[in-house]
Parts: structure tokens; C-alpha cells; sequence
């Protein structure tokens, strides 16, 4: 498979990358610095504006999907910066006519009530929380096939062991409370759906 990876220099892109080249898959790592992202084989770097719908449809030129792992450069207002992030990569892969998988956030799903996780988050991470959730209610109607997969509470470097569960629109927790997953599990489970497709048009996310 040919993958546009936007965001290949950061703490999740980077494990994206690694678990996609290490099966096979030919990427394009696209960062606003690609000098700063580390190439394995079968894989080149590219400048991109994310902003930008026509220099990501061009970037996306051959791939067969793109996906995007984005965050608010966290220089002002995040909730614009992610709706900037959005449209641009929403404009590029309806121009390029391919799907778009999103790595979103926690913060975008429910508690087990029904009831959403956005009010109940630290302060500082309320806004880019607040643009992530308006990117992911923006996809219905964005005339792009797509997919949001929100990762667990607390995602960070760790272990990659294949053992996850993957749920809906919901956080998942252990049986400690604990909503947890490591960037090596989460990139396993986000190039499994690159290679069989199963939550199309759907949230889905991942914990322990």
C-alpha cells in the first residue's frame, strides 16, 4: 500500500511510520520540517502545508490513502488552527479522491454514560480537545471517506505487544480504571484498519 502519513515526525506519526514500512508498505512521511523525521526503508519525506487542500491533494498524488496525525502548533488559538488542519486535509483528500484515517483524540469520545468527555478535561488541553472534536463532527459531511480512531485516555511510548481491545465511540478503561494504550499498539491497530478496512465512516478507538 501507498500512504500519504501527514505528521510523520511526531510521538504517534512516528510508530505509524515504523509499523507501516516494517510490513511492506511504501510511505510518504509529510511534515511542515522533514528534516526532522527519521526515515526507515521504504519510506521519503515531503514538505507540506496541512493548511494547504491543493498541496495535500498533491502530495497525495499515487497514495492510496492518507492519514493524518496533526495537533495545533499551540502558537495561539487551537480550536482555529485544528479547523485550518481539518478543512486543509479534508480539501486534499476529496481532491485526491482517497480516504482519510484521522488520529484524534480522547477527548472526542463519550464516558460509559453517554455523556461527553470534552467538559471534564484539564484546562489546557480544552481547546485542542474543543478543535479536534469539531474536525471529527465535520467529517460526515466532507464528501471523504473516512475514519477517526481516538486513542485511550493516556497514550505515550511504550511497549508493542498486539494484545488491545478496540471499542466504539466510548473511552475504554481496565478494570482499574485506567484508560491507557502505548503509541507501538495504537500504530498496530491504526495499519491493521489501513489493510482491512472495518470502521469506515465510523469513531473507533483502543485501550488496554
Amino acid at each position: 500500500m501507498n500512504i500519504l502519513l501527514i505528521g510523520g515526525s511526531g510521538m504517534i506519526g512516528t510508530r505509524i511510520l515504523a509499523e507501516a514500512t516494517a510490513r511492506g508498505h511504501q510511505v510518504k512521511a509529510a511534515s511542515r520540517n522533514p528534516a526532522k523525521i527519521a526515515l526507515p526503508e521504504g519510506a521519503e519525506a515531503v514538505a507540506l502545508d496541512v493548511t494547504d487542500g491543493a498541496a495535500v491533494a498533491a502530495a497525495a498524488e499515487g497514495v492510496e490513502v492518507i492519514v493524518t496525525s496533526v495537533s495545533p502548533r499551540s502558537t495561539g488559538d487551537a480550536v482555529a488552527e485544528m479547523a485550518a488542519i481539518g478543512a486543509g486535509v479534508t480539501a486534499g483528500a476529496r481532491a485526491a479522491g482517497v480516504p482519510l484515517l484521522v488520529v484524534g483524540g480522547a477527548g472526542t469520545l463519550n464516558l460509559p454514560d453517554g455523556s461527553p468527555l470534552l467538559p471534564n478535561l484539564p484546562p489546557e488541553i480544552l481547546p485542542e480537545a474543543t478543535g479536534m472534536k469539531t474536525f471529527k463532527e465535520s467529517l460526515p459531511d466532507s464528501g471523504v471517506a473516512w475514519t477517526f480512531f481516538a486513542p485511550a485516555a493516556q497514550i505515550a511510548p511504550g511497549e508493542r505487544t498486539g494484545t488491545f481491545r478496540l471499542g466504539g465511540d466510548v473511552l475504554l478503561s481496565d478494570e482499574h480504571g485506567e484508560s491507557r494504550i502505548s503509541a507501538e499498539d495504537y500504530a498496530v491497530a491504526l495499519v491493521d484498519e489501513l489493510e482491512a478496512p472495518k470502521h469506515r465512516g465510523e469513531v473507533f478507538t483502543i485501550a488496554y
